[in-house]
């Protein structure tokens, strides 16, 4: 059984849904066996070669794996046994696809404890660990997260402390030897995110002083730090030019004296976008958010692609977008126009084609689209049909994109398809287990509710297969945590979100109705439905949703309506 399955059950209220009284439906499986497949997560390429790496959590047993062009047969790099190790949240890859560094254990508590699943008398510390690609045994780094690797291979970087430490990825030849590492530099404030110069010269990074933050850059030759266009405001996201000779990042106005950050506010953003010289020190403004007409919500995903475009996420209007910017400033442009939300990204190597996912033309789903970052607004879908697709990555030949790939019956997997779409391949699990019960799942169903109010609620229906009127089936309502979330048409691509469809599943192969409710606050339908007026502790007003959902329910010629239960995760058990 899988770790946290059972978190997700707390708040289960079937006490009246024992299917009591009516007969069990043949072929029916069991928990273990519709969780059984393994789940991937993080998956990454590398840039300079045509290879991933991923996480697979199968049975307890957590580890990484990769695979590399042409044939992409997956590969276990570490071995972990089961419950070896709780967690694995991250992957990276070295850019020549040589290295892969790992974060072993989850992050420290607000108490500064890691999660300690066996009792361990040994203490617990989230790490971070190598191993080559080729093979051999993984190496200790250090304790820490948020490694950054050099365009070389042969360092990554570390914050410490408030302090950025180097450490060599050279594996020591004595097990109990730490690798070679060294204090870049001391500077005051809280020195974090750095970002190597793609020459492997410098780093960039942010200094955090309380009420305003510095574009730092550090020179490892010279030893030398110098400052850009300081001042009182908050400088955060350094991107470094092809060139190693300027910085894009992005100013935010600093805090009042004496102020504190808010994390409430859901308005228009108010920043602008910088071009810096290094050797000079300076910065000019190549861009800001419209001040007369707050346009831009929701601002994520800031980078700056290989061929000097900017591009970031932001709701202009209803839906999350991603805009492309020139350094010589002007509009920003909506590369991905039209009524869907953008997801998640991936960039080509050259930084002229970005792999995105995205709902657009199915509001209800996932595709993985691709577009041209130079402002050409000309997005073509790569995948189609009643799959999903989500975590794109490029690979470093633009040939193909590497994702996460699911339908109604195929659980979420690694999967790639070329960069002209067309079919999909699945790299890995190359097999299923035999005891997962493929066949025997049931294909849920599109349903859009209103509540009393008239609001639109989408959901998924789970019936029974053979589900007849009369049969007098006990009803189930889900409703998901978040509520920052979008349940969809099949396996879903976050870990719990995963087994909650697999549950579903489990309750519709043994004898329940189930509807899955997409009710107002989460994501997929638009910034207003997603700020809907008077929801959470403003009131509930999501709560018609679920009641919409009840109704229907009790609206079945297959349901009883007297036996309706509900089960929910976090905020979804409210």
């Amino acid at each position: 059984m899988k770790s946290r399955l059972w978190i997700g059950l707390i708040v289960l209220c079937l006490a009246l849904c024992a299917v009591s009284g009516q007969e069990v439906p043949k072929e029916t499986f069991t928990m273990e066996e519709v969780l059984s497949p393994p789940y991937p997560w993080g998956l990454v390429s590398a840039a300079d070669a045509d290879r991933i790496a991923w996480i697979f959590y199968e049975k307890g047993e957590r580890n990484v794996w990769t695979a590399a062009a042409p044939d992409f047969k997956p590969v276990n790099l570490t071995g972990y046994k089961k419950d070896e190790v709780f967690e694995l949240p991250e992957v990276y890859l070295s850019n020549d696809g040589k290295t892969a560094v790992y974060i072993k254990n989850g992050r420290p508590n607000n108490e500064g404890w890691v999660t300690n699943s066996d009792s361990s008398p040994v203490r617990r510390r989230q790490e971070i660990w190598a191993v080559r690609t080729s093979g051999g045994k993984p190496w200790l780094i250090t304790e820490g997260n948020n490694p950054v690797l050099s365009p070389d291979g042969r360092w990554v970087l570390v914050v410490e402390k408030e302090l950025i430490h180097r450490f060599s990825l050279e594996p020591p030849r004595d097990p109990a030897e730490s690798p070679g590492h060294d204090i870049l530099f001391h500077a005051a404030g809280r020195n974090d995110s750095p970002r190597y110069s793609p020459d492997g010269r410098m780093v960039a990074f942010v200094s955090r002083r309380t009420d305003h933050s510095f574009i730092g850059v550090y020179d490892i030759e010279k030893k030398l730090i110098r400052w850009i266009a300081p001042g009182v405001d908050n400088d955060t996201d350094p991107w470094w030019t092809a060139d190693s000779e300027r910085i894009v990042f992005v100013r935010r106005p600093g805090l009042q004296y004496g102020a504190q950050p808010s994390f409430r506010d859901r308005g228009a953003v108010n920043l602008s976008f910088l071009i810096g010289n290094i050797e000079k020190g300076n910065a000019r403004e190549i861009w800001r958010t419209p001040r007369e007409k707050p346009r831009y919500y929701s601002f994520r995903n800031f980078m700056l692609t290989p061929s000097e475009r900017i591009l970031f996420t932001a709701e202009a209007d209803e839906w999350n977008h991603v805009y492309s910017l020139g350094l010589s400033g002007g509009e920003p442009v909506d590369l991905t126009p039209g009524k869907g939300m953008v997801e998640h990204l991936g960039l080509s190597r050259d930084g002229k084609t970005l792999i995105f996912s995205s709902n657009h033309g199915d509001i209800h789903g996932r595709h993985i689209w691709k577009v041209q970052t130079d402002g050409e607004v000309n997005p073509v879908q790569l995948t189609s049909g009643a799959t999903i697709g989500t975590y794109p990555v490029s690979l470093a030949s633009g040939a193909q994109a590497a994702f996460l790939h699911a339908t109604s019956r195929h659980p979420t997997s690694i999967a790639t398809v070329s960069a002209d779409g067309g079919a999909v391949k699945v790299v890995a699990p190359e097999k299923l287990p035999a005891e997962y019960p493929m066949d025997r799942l049931v294909e849920p169903k599109l349903v859009i509710l209103k509540a009393e109010d008239g609001t639109e609620v989408p959901c998924q229906l789970f019936l029974p297969r053979g589900a007849k009127e009369g049969d007098n089936l006990p009803g189930v309502v889900y409703t998901h945590g978040g509520p920052i979330r979008q349940m969809l048409l099949g396996w879903h691509y976050m870990e719990f979100y995963s087994e909650a469809y697999g549950i579903n599943q489990y309750f519709a192969n043994h004898g329940y109705a189930v509807i899955s409710i997409n009710y107002r606050s989460g994501i997929g339908y638009g910034r207003s439905f997603r700020n809907a007026p008077n929801t959470g502790m403003a009131g509930a007003a999501e709560y018609q949703d679920i009641l919409a959902g009840v109704r229907y329910l009790q609206s079945r010629p297959e349901v009883d309506p007297e036996r309706i239960g509900k089960w929910g995760l976090s905020y979804g058990g409210l």
